[in-house]
């Protein structure tokens, strides 16, 4: 069994990693002492820079007991959001604080929606990017997306951040109507993790007893 610790302050995010994993061999738990590691400055440019910040960070300032895995602990951190193509990408690396609070998603949400009023172009993604590093040495980085279209009206009251705004052609539905398993399938948050536990299979590590 492989140990991954995951950096993140949104137990959303958390719960999703956890049940994309599926029956993969690994353990995902949240970094021990995140919430004593000061937060860093994202200022990158793109959703990877940001991941590879957030990660170097708090591996290099983590503090990981003998009993709790390897000596250079794996652990990965993600920056992710939605695109719209008719804001020009926005929000982009600005999602989580689009209205200018971190994480207030009905102010994130109501802002989105006033920017497109009377705007029919209404196509978006949700794009995420996760970077995974062992001790502060980078092994990867990868990404997942998945296009849709934004709808006014908020509709289910699942997920989190955008997903009752998010409207999902193939399921005919937004991602907060969808269900849990459903959402995972395809999300972008689902497709870089997987992408991650598809390379960690080609150059494994040893197990945990």
């Amino acid at each position: 069994m492989i140990r991954l610790y995951c950096v993140t302050g949104n137990p959303g995010k958390l719960r999703e990693f956890r049940l994309a994993a599926g029956n993969a061999p690994v353990e995902i738990e949240l970094l021990p002492g995140f919430k004593d590691i000061p937060p860093c400055l994202e200022d990158g440019a793109t959703f990877e820079e940001n991941a590879i910040i957030k990660a170097r960070h708090y591996a290099r300032l983590a503090r990981v007991g003998k009993g709790a895995g390897h000596a250079r602990p794996l652990l990965f951190a993600d920056d992710s959001g939605l695109e719209v193509d008719a804001l020009e990408g926005a929000p982009g690396v600005l999602s989580a604080r689009f209205a200018g609070w971190h994480g207030d998603d009905r102010a994130n949400n109501r802002l989105l929606i006033e920017k497109l009023r009377g705007v029919e172009r209404r196509t978006a993604r949700f794009v995420c990017a996760i970077a995974l590093v062992e001790g502060e040495r980078l092994r990867g980085v990868y990404r997942g997306a998945v296009e849709g279209v934004i709808v006014d009206d908020p509709r289910g009251c699942g997920g989190f951040g955008y997903d009752p705004h998010f409207y999902y052609p193939p399921f005919g539905c937004t991602f907060g109507e969808a269900g849990a398993e459903e959402k995972f399938s395809v999300s972008h948050r689902g497709q870089a993790l997987r992408a991650m536990l598809a390379a960690l299979d080609q150059e494994p590590l040893p197990q945990e007893p």
